[in-house]
This record gives C-alpha cells, structure tokens and sequence, in this order.
C-alpha cells in the first residue's frame, strides 16, 4: 500500500495540531475541526518505556521535583505544519528540577488536555539527564512531529 501523499499529510496535521479542517474526506466540507480548539499535553518519558501499544500518557513519565506537562493550544498560532512534519511556534519548557535523584529522558508523548490517554510519542534526538537546576526544553521549532 502507498503512504499518503504530501497535501494529505499536511491536512491531517492541521487537522490535530492547529483545528483546522482536513478538505474532501468523504465530501468537500472533509474532516471538520472541533467547535473549540483545545490544546495538547506534551510529557517527558524515561527510560525508553514507550511505545506504539502505550496507551497511559502517565507511563514512564518524569517524576522530578518541579515537573509538570506542558500545555500548547491546537491553533496556528502554537503550531505550523509544513511538508509532511508539524513544528513548535513558541519555546515549551518543562519545570526546573529542584530535588530529587537524576531522570534521564528519552522520550516525549502528546495527548489531548482532558485525556491521560497517549496519542502521539517519539524518542528525543540525544537522551537528556535531568538534574537538580535543569530546565528541559524544546526551542521553537525544535519539537519536530511528521506522518512520513
């Protein structure tokens, strides 16, 4: 089977990242986009636990003093899809770590807000070790999410 083509792939992103509709699926009007926007959680995992049949938004996740999910808006203005791939507009910064033993990073998840249930995840570029007075972060334009 063939992958999706370029456009289709740009739709669909737009339709989960930035709400905007997805053209002829089914018919013109498409895949419509929700009557609010919402926004995502984006979470921080350890120790390469998840996967493809991970469902918990909560497995492995980072356990640090001063952690806390990270929220972004499903809007043009949080996102900017492009070529297949959707990227962060603005810097997303996790809590600075202020106790506690090191947790090394490995991966990033994505879920809805008012869901714990993981829909998109990825393996970080390098593993980043997490101590006492770091704050991890994704630069904009850094959180790279494609389709292909």
């Amino acid at each position: 089977m063939s992958a999706f083509t370029d456009q289709c792939e740009d739709d669909i992103l737009d339709l989960l990242f930035t709400n905007v509709d997805a053209p002829n699926w089914g018919d013109a009007a498409g895949l419509q986009n929700s009557a609010t926007e919402g926004s995502m959680n984006i979470s921080l995992h350890t120790g390469d636990a998840i996967g493809d049949t991970t469902t918990s938004q909560a497995t492995s996740e980072c356990a640090y003093t001063g952690y806390s999910r990270q929220t972004v808006g499903r809007n043009v203005s949080g996102w900017t899809v492009s070529a297949g791939t959707v990227d962060n507009d603005a810097l997303i910064q996790f809590g600075e770590a202020t106790a506690g033993t090191p947790e090394t990073v490995t991966d990033v998840g994505l879920a809805g807000l008012n869901t714990a249930y993981l829909q998109i995840w990825g393996q970080v570029t390098s593993d980043l070790v997490v101590n006492v007075g770091v704050n991890p972060q994704f630069a904009a334009g850094s959180l790279d999410i494609s389709l292909n």
